[in-house]
C-alpha cells in the first residue's frame, strides 16, 4: 500500500503540475465564483462592498491523501478613499506535501471618469505572503541510508510577493498579475525548479446584456505562464446571470487547456496528452450572502481516477455602499 501511495503522488505531480500546490496559492477556477481577489491582488476593495469568501476544495473523494485546499479571504475599501486592504489564509495538502500560507494586500484605485456613472478605473495591488512548505518523509517505505530521504518532516518558510493591476472600463475589464516575484532557496532540494515559482496571469473579459434586461452574459479568458518550466495554459470561460427578486442566480462553464503535454506508454507505443479540464459552475447571491459550487472534470485519457474535484464557496458582503456605476459589472457594483 505504501508503494501505491508513492505512485499516487507521482501521478498527481506529473499530470496536474500547472494547477497544483507547492508553489504558493494554487490557481484553480474558483476565481470565477466572485473571487478574483484570490489570484489578482489589484481586485482588493474594487467592489462597492467588503467581501469575505471561504472556499473548500476536495479532489478524488474516497482516496487517501487526495489533494484538498481551504482558503479564507477578506478585502474591502478604507471608507471612501481610493485605498483598500485584503488578506488571504490558506492550507493546501497533497499527499506527503502540504503548505500553509498567509497574504496581506494593499490596493489603490484611480478613477479616470468625470463622474461616477461611467466606470473608468485603474487599480494596482501588492500582496506580501509567508508560505510554509512541509514534506512528511516519516512514513516513506525505504530501508537503509538514502541521501535524499531524511525520514523526518522537512519544512521551510519563504517570503514572496505578488503584484498586479486591473483596468475596468464600462462593462469590460482586464487584469494582469505576476505571482511569486522573489526567488527563494528552494523546496525539497530541487533548487533549479522550486527556487523560481514565478507565474504570469492575464485575464480579459466583459459582461454583455441589454439595458434593463434580467439576463446578462460574461465571456472571459485567463492565460497563465510558469517562468521556470515554461508551461502555459488558457481558461476559456462563459457565465450567465439572471436578476431575481431576492438577488441573482448565475451559472457558467470553464475549459482549461494546457499548451504543454506529457508522454506516456500505451502498450508498445508512446502517446502524449495535455491537461484538459471542464468546470461547470452554479451560484446564487441572496441579499448579502453568496453560495457557489463548481465541479472540475479532468478529460485526459490517462488519469488517476474518473472522479472530479468538488469545490464550495461561501461568501458574505458587508459595509456596502450604493451602486455607483451604470454598467454590467458584477465584480464592481
Amino acid at each position: 500500500m505504501k508503494i501505491i501511495k508513492i505512485i499516487f503522488i507521482l501521478i498527481v505531480v506529473f499530470f496536474t503540475k500547472i494547477a497544483l500546490s507547492q508553489e504558493g496559492l494554487p490557481v484553480y477556477t474558483d476565481y470565477l465564483t466572485d473571487n478574483y481577489y484570490l489570484i489578482h491582488p489589484s481586485m482588493a476593495g474594487v467592489a462597492n462592498c467588503s467581501k469575505v469568501r471561504l472556499t473548500a476544495r476536495q479532489q478524488w473523494f474516497g482516496h487517501e491523501d487526495a489533494p484538498k485546499l481551504l482558503t479564507l479571504s477578506l478585502n474591502g475599501r478604507v471608507g471612501d478613499s481610493p485605498s483598500a486592504f485584503g488578506g488571504i489564509l490558506y492550507t493546501d495538502k497533497n499527499g506527503y506535501h502540504s503548505q500553509t500560507g498567509a497574504y496581506a494586500t494593499y490596493a489603490h484605485h484611480i478613477m479616470f471618469s468625470r463622474n461616477e456613472i461611467d466606470l473608468n478605473m485603474l487599480s494596482f495591488g501588492l500582496s506580501v505572503g509567508f508560505i510554509q512548505y512541509k514534506l512528511d518523509e516519516t512514513t516513506f517505505p525505504f530501508d537503509g541510508p538514502d541521501p535524499i530521504i531524511s525520514g523526518t518532516v522537512e519544512s521551510e518558510t519563504n517570503l514572496n510577493i505578488d503584484f498586479g493591476f486591473s483596468y475596468h472600463f464600462l462593462d469590460f475589464y482586464a487584469h494582469a498579475t505576476v505571482k511569486n516575484i522573489l526567488k527563494n532557496s528552494g523546496v525539497n532540494r530541487d533548487i533549479e525548479i522550486t527556487s523560481n515559482l514565478r507565474r504570469y496571469l492575464l485575464s480579459v473579459g466583459g459582461v454583455l446584456g441589454k439595458l434593463d434586461s434580467e439576463w446578462s452574459y460574461e465571456p472571459s479568458i485567463m492565460f497563465q505562464y510558469r517562468d521556470a518550466t515554461q508551461e502555459a495554459s488558457i481558461d476559456i470561460n462563459g457565465k450567465v446571470y439572471k436578476q431575481m427578486e431576492f438577488g441573482k442566480i448565475w451559472g457558467g462553464l470553464s475549459y482549461r487547456n494546457s499548451f504543454d503535454g506529457a508522454e506516456y506508454l500505451d502498450g508498445g507505443s508512446v502517446n502524449s496528452q495535455r491537461l484538459q479540464q471542464i468546470t461547470p459552475i452554479l451560484g446564487a447571491n441572496v441579499n448579502q450572502f453568496m453560495f457557489a459550487y463548481n465541479y472540475t472534470y479532468q478529460s485526459n485519457s490517462l488519469v488517476f481516477t474518473n472522479g472530479g474535484f468538488h469545490q464550495i464557496t461561501l461568501g458574505y458582503n458587508f459595509n456596502c455602499k450604493r451602486e455607483r456605476f451604470d454598467c454590467n459589472c458584477p465584480a464592481v457594483n
